[in-house]
C-alpha cells in the first residue's frame, strides 16, 4: 500500500509546526541548540515555527495525507546566491534572543552547504513519534528522489543523528565532505546523492 503525499499550504502550518516540535524535541542537535529540557520544550516551537514560514514561502512542504508525517524541502539553482549573513541573527533575534547556538546552527550548516550545483535540499523531515519507523519518511524522500532522478538533480541534506545517517544511506545518500561536529556538541554529516540514471 502506497503513501498519499499532498503538498502543504498555510492552513497545514500548526500541522507542521506540531509534527516538526514532536519528532526533534530528542534529536541531539536540538538537545544542543536548547540544552534544558524545559526551556526547550517552551522555546523549540518557536523555532520549528520559524522553519516552517521560511519553508511555506521559499520552498515546499510535503505531508502525508492523514497529516502524520511531513518534509520541509528547499530547491536550490546552480548560481543560488550565498546566505545572506544577516539569516542567523534574525533567526535568533526572533526566536530565542540570549541563545547564540541558535544563530551558530544556522551559520555553520549554512558553512558546509554545497554550492555551484543545483539541487533539492531536504531541510527537515519528521513523522510523528507514533509513526516512527512505518517508512513514512522513506515516502516523502523517494517521492522527491524520483523527480531528481528523472530531472539529472542531485539531493543534499544534513543528517542530525547516526540513525537517520544510516536511512539516507540506504536511500543512496553519502557523506559530502566532513562531519560537522557542534562546539562541544554532538555531530552532524553532510550528505549528497547523485541522480540515478
Amino acid at each position: 500500500m502506497g503513501v498519499a503525499i499532498r503538498t502543504a499550504g498555510e492552513a497545514d502550518r500548526e500541522l507542521v509546526v506540531g509534527l516538526l516540535d514532536a519528532a526533534f524535541q530528542d534529536d541531539p542537535v536540538s538537545g544542543w541548540v536548547f540544552p534544558g529540557a524545559e526551556h526547550r520544550r517552551t522555546t523549540h516551537p518557536k523555532l520549528m515555527a520559524a522553519f516552517t514560514d521560511v519553508v511555506l514561502a521559499h520552498g515546499r512542504i510535503d505531508v502525508t495525507e492523514d497529516g502524520t508525517a511531513c518534509a520541509l524541502w528547499m530547491s536550490v539553482p546552480a548560481d543560488a546566491p550565498e546566505q545572506d549573513d544577516a539569516g542567523p541573527a534574525e533567526l535568533r533575534a526572533a526566536v530565542d534572543p540570549d541563545n547564540e547556538r541558535v544563530e551558530l546552527i544556522g551559520r555553520l550548516t549554512a558553512g558546509i552547504h554545497p554550492a555551484g550545483r543545483a539541487h533539492e535540499y531536504l531541510w527537515m523531515i519528521a513523522a510523528a513519534p507514533e509513526r516512527q519507523g512505518q517508512g513514512l519518511g522513506t515516502a516523502l524522500i523517494t517521492a522527491v528522489l524520483d523527480r531528481c532522478d528523472q530531472e539529472g538533480l542531485g539531493a543534499y541534506l544534513e543528517a542530525s543523528s547516526a540513525r537517520s545517517r544510516v536511512l539516507y544511506e540506504r536511500l543512496g545518500f553519502t557523506l559530502e565532505g566532513c562531519p560537522l561536529d557542534l562546539p562541544e556538541g554532538p555531530r552532524m554529516w553532510p550528505m549528497w546523492r547523485e541522480p540515478r540514471a
